[in-house]
């Protein structure tokens, strides 16, 4: 699971300055980790793992200066790509949220970056495909309606015209199975 990391969910980013290394601080935000609200983000989208030169590749775009803040992604000859937080809810009162990849056409990818600073940023619906397989129930390429739930935060993964996915972004999961496999 190295390729998942605690994550930050503004939409901004996390700055060099305001990281603080503590066991009970998110390694990304400095903010207080929340034991029962398990947040866990991909560095990359699976597909780019897989290439060579990854997100360094000539012609590659990220929104920030790397891919652990970056929240808008091209690759050229393997797509573009946004974040976007998947949250399972799970027994026992506890959450886990994915800050995953979501493959999407170039032409939201841009509309996305047009509006990502803007009040309509607000409005954005989207839809895509997730780029990373997710521990437990994998669904990599599973369809995945996006839309902003905070204007604070990436879009939320809402719904999915795949069964399974959409089984993880309603029902409860066992705490037990999930969390063991979080970072």
């Amino acid at each position: 699971m190295s390729r998942i990391r605690d994550w930050f969910h503004k939409r901004d980013g996390a700055t060099a300055a305001g990281m603080r290394q503590a066991a009970d601080l998110c390694s990304c935000c400095g903010q207080p980790r929340d034991i029962r609200d398990r947040h866990a983000r991909f560095q990359l989208p699976d597909a780019v793992l897989e290439t060579r030169r990854q997100h360094r590749v000539r012609g590659a775009r990220l929104s920030h200066a790397n891919p652990d803040v970056s929240v808008m992604m091209q690759i050229p000859g393997v797509g573009d790509f946004l974040r976007a937080l998947l949250p399972v809810t799970l027994t026992g009162d506890f959450s886990a949220t994915f800050g995953v990849w979501v493959a999407v056409d170039s032409a939201d990818l841009e509309r996305a970056s047009a509006v990502w600073s803007q009040p309509e940023y607000q409005d954005l619906r989207l839809q895509g495909r997730l780029a990373n397989a997710l521990p437990v129930w994998g669904l990599q390429s599973a369809p995945v309606a996006l839309e902003v739930r905070d204007p604070e935060q990436t879009p939320y993964c809402v719904s999915s015209s795949d069964p399974g996915l959409a089984k993880v972004l309603t029902e409860v999961w066992p705490h037990e199975d999930v969390l063991p496999r979080l970072p």
